[in-house]
């Protein structure tokens, strides 16, 4: 696949894809095996925890610490539940969910655009929706824009995003899900929007920018049959600031809130941009990178470094500029090789 067909989030989708959502046990660990308390909740209601051995657990992992950006190296992830439940109701969603995939490719062409996308919440609220499933449309919190009236879920290249939309419970854990959503022919969805179901028959879902979709917003009416959760990640940082965007030891009176007058981005954003542009050799050295970074055997103005070796300055600075003017096309920058 060459770089201009494929980005960071369509590699992550590809290489999950593999552990099918009606894989049952033999993928997972002992349902009987002793588990802890605290995921008994998860446990009771048709998930089982994916052992670290797993190697869907290994690439869920990957995936997260690294849309957690920055906050990646003080992010622990704690667990990983599969949702296995074999009740007719949870089937009958399942199969609700490829009829409707199929039902979509039809219509877009052989192709239902079927990705993986992050939603966090409350534990009793992911509770909720993995045995009811959704039965409302989220009000944005304040720190999020809302893009129409319908359930957000973020791109697996930010799960940054998502983890702001969690929440605490008792344990001091936070928990997001992990789904399967059916996006067919997106729209642009404008920050502030009431939109509310598609603006024509041949759309079927909502995103805030088409090039570089962050946020995807599928329809109230299309929240049961458009999204199935398929996995549960349960983690903890260490201080609430990493998930707030206070670096820890700062005191939120203390914390610097001007606006940067320089562009800047995020770095799982970033990867996500360069893949467009980038050769798979020359993105697997970020990720390395990157991945160094995290594990703290490099200092973040060496990883800044080596990007720079990398992709080269001409395009990393228009790729960073075009964040702050959303204006940027792949056929507008000369692909490296």
């Amino acid at each position: 696949m060459s770089a201009n067909q494929s980005d960071f989030e369509d590699q992550v989708s590809m290489t999950v894809d593999y552990d099918e959502i009606s894989g049952y046990e033999s993928d997972c660990g002992d349902s009987n095996s002793a588990v802890s308390d605290r995921f008994d909740v998860f446990t009771r209601n048709g998930m089982i925890r994916l052992e670290e051995e797993n190697s869907a657990h290994d690439i869920i992992k990957t995936c997260f610490l690294s849309g957690m950006g920055f906050a990646g190296g003080d992010t622990n992830l704690v667990a990983i539940h599969k949702n296995v439940s074999s009740d007719l109701t949870r089937q009958a969603r399942f199969e609700s969910f490829k009829i409707f995939s199929q039902a979509v490719a039809q219509k877009c062409g052989g192709d239902a655009n079927v990705k993986y996308a992050w939603y966090g919440g409350s534990k009793d609220e992911l509770c909720e929706i993995l045995v009811h499933g959704f039965s409302r449309c989220r009000e944005p919190a304040p720190n999020e824009r809302s893009y129409g009236v319908g359930v957000h879920l973020i791109s697996p290249v930010f799960a940054y995003d998502g983890a702001l939309s969690s929440a605490v419970d008792e344990r001091g854990l936070r928990h997001m899900l992990l789904c399967r959503v059916i996006l067919g022919k997106m729209e642009t969805v404008a920050p502030g929007s009431k939109q509310s179901h598609p603006s024509s028959k041949e759309m079927d879902t909502g995103v805030d920018n088409l090039q570089f979709p962050r946020r995807y917003v599928v329809w109230s009416a299309f929240m049961n049959s458009h999204i199935f959760p398929v996995y549960v990640v349960s983690f903890k940082a260490p201080s609430p600031n990493v998930v707030s965007g206070i670096q820890p030891g700062i005191q939120p009176r203390q914390a610097n809130t001007s606006k940067p007058t320089s562009p800047w981005v995020t770095f799982p954003a970033l990867m996500s941009t360069l893949a467009k542009f980038l050769p798979p050799p020359k993105m697997l050295l970020i990720v390395k990178s990157h991945n160094e970074f995290r594990a703290k055997r490099i200092t973040r103005p060496q990883l800044i470094r080596k990007v720079r070796q990398i992709v080269g300055d001409n395009l990393l600075i228009q790729v960073i500029k075009a964040f702050r003017s959303k204006s940027l096309h792949p056929a507008s920058a000369k692909r490296t090789v």
